[in-house]
């Protein structure tokens, strides 16, 4: 969502960069900028004009430390106001007093009401706290039936409404029901409503009245940028929220919404959706989400990705046997469906201190989950006897290999080729003592991060990445930088025919 900002934010701190020293004249020219890239992100532009006014102030009011750049001062100046711009310290859900605590879900048609109730109540279970779904839309065909069924796949609770029946009754009832079943927190998923119907307004409050709520989120679409926190502020003024809910946070919107709400209506964002599947949504941290907007990477968010999705005791085994070269296809599909559930290649070099960059030229170069289908489609195509043993493929069963999965027998060859590098590799990179070999094009060790993922069973490394991916053609596709030179091709050729000699 904010690629774009980040671009714009990287090109300002890159001109700042060559300054000796801040000066107020060039701290105004890269204000001047960070201005025009905040409001292209549709930010409101009386938070910008406030932002930038205290970022003005904090950088010309800090002297800069000795090995500290002028650029990478403003970067701090402006990180910190993006932290408190954003809301500051992380804010959960405030659900204490009276048993089941009660949240009450409002926001426009179509925000996502329903589908973040679900996603919520999942995330709630994890907390290990006892939620229950209250349909109380009966308004929108289906409504009631979209959450009983997201309801049944979660194995939650469930009020049994109907669309005859009031909003507020059906309120009272569910949650007399709720404390009978002994849940701890109730979920109540009201209709979308324009913040000027002042009859499903005044509906809204009496849902209110009847059944006190201890936090009232307002559910915003994060596509629709200021939209979003002109009717939040209404919500506001009427229902007094207590938080923000953004959906759709892995859309291409410009981040506005994210970035204004907070400053209009007082009220922070509590949590956002990533996707559509249940298990997306995260709490919102404005210091993991101003490091990201600043390209600063997000590791915690993705080593909580990890921990989620990747059982320790399953990581040490599969360590174990690449010690032993006994790392099969079998594991590597493994490891490959675990790495996707964590997201996408590009979305995790995100996540990385420094790689932001590359994360955008991989994506540039091709359709790498196109790549990684096909490669999964090959190795569902063999045996397991194949896949524990790879070689025992021969010709004809490479044919048939290639037949099942629609590739072609070559892409079977370069996969099985590209998988015993990457074997041999891990083998050489698992023995005590060795140190993870540099990426190509002097990119490090992904940041620094010679410990490797939690649970990933790959030290200093994303798993089954060592030698490259299969599929996409050997390595990290060829990147600026990384490719040889013709040169030293031609050098090469000449030794092997001085070899055959």
């Amino acid at each position: 969502m904010f690629d774009s900002l980040t671009d714009r934010l990287s090109d300002v701190f890159r001109k700042l960069g060559g300054r000796a020293q801040l000066t107020e004249a060039n701290i105004q020219d890269a204000l001047r900028e960070v201005r025009l890239a905040l409001l292209e992100a549709d930010v409101n532009f009386r938070v910008v004009k406030e932002f930038t006014e205290r970022v003005r102030e904090a950088a010309l009011g800090v002297e800069v430390m000795k090995g500290v750049t002028p650029a990478q001062q403003v970067v701090k100046v402006v990180h910190d106001e993006l932290v408190a711009l954003l809301g500051g310290d992380d804010t959960d859900l405030s659900l204490q007093g009276r048993t089941p605590a009660v949240i009450l879900m409002a926001g426009l048609q179509g925000s996502g009401k329903t589908t973040s109730s679900g996603k919520l109540a999942l995330l709630l279970r994890k907390r290990k706290m006892k939620p229950y779904l209250v349909p109380a839309d009966v308004y929108r065909p289906a409504a009631i039936d979209q959450l009983r069924t997201l309801a049944r796949q979660l194995d939650i609770p469930c009020f049994a409404s109907s669309p005859d029946m009031k909003p507020v009754d059906i309120v009272r009832a569910a949650i007399a029901d709720a404390r009978e079943q002994q849940c701890t927190v109730v979920i109540l998923d009201t209709a979308g409503r324009l913040h000027v119907d002042e009859a499903l307004m005044d509906e809204l409050s009496a849902i209110k009245s009847e059944a006190q709520p201890q936090e009232i989120l307002f559910v915003a679409d994060a596509m629709t940028g200021q939209d979003a926190v002109t009717v939040a502020e209404a919500f506001n003024e009427r229902l007094g929220i207590t938080g923000v809910i953004l959906t759709k946070m892995d859309g291409d919107a410009r981040g506005g919404a994210a970035l204004s709400i907070k400053s209009v209506t007082g009220a922070p964002v509590k949590f956002v959706g990533m996707g559509e599947k249940l298990s997306e949504m995260e709490v919102f941290h404005p210091d993991r989400v101003a490091g990201r907007i600043l390209g600063m990477g997000d590791v915690l968010t993705l080593l909580e990705k990890a921990q989620d999705n990747i059982n320790a005791e399953e990581a040490e085994e599969l360590a174990r046997k690449m010690q032993k070269a006994r790392f099969d296809l079998e594991d590597f599909r493994t490891q490959m469906r675990r790495m996707r559930k964590i997201g996408s290649f590009e979305s995790i070099l995100k996540h990385i201190p420094g790689l932001g960059g590359l994360a955008n030229q991989l994506a540039e170069l091709g359709d790498h989950e196109k790549e990684l289908n096909r490669t999964e489609a090959i190795i569902n195509s063999m045996t397991m006897k194949e896949r524990r043993n790879p070689d025992i493929i021969n010709g004809s069963r490479r044919a048939r290999i290639a037949r099942g999965s629609g590739t072609t027998v070559q892409q079977v060859n370069q996969l099985l080729k590209q998988f015993d590098q990457m074997r041999r590799m891990m083998q050489s990179v698992m023995r005590p003592g060795r140190r993870m070999p540099q990426l190509p094009g002097g990119m490090g060790r992904f940041g620094g991060m010679g410990g490797g993922l939690p649970g990933m069973g790959v030290p200093g490394g994303l798993p089954g990445m060592g030698a490259g991916i299969p599929g996409l053609g050997g390595g990290f596709p060829s990147l600026p930088g990384s490719g040889k030179s013709a040169a030293r091709k031609k050098r090469d050729k000449n030794r092997r025919k001085n070899k055959k000699r």
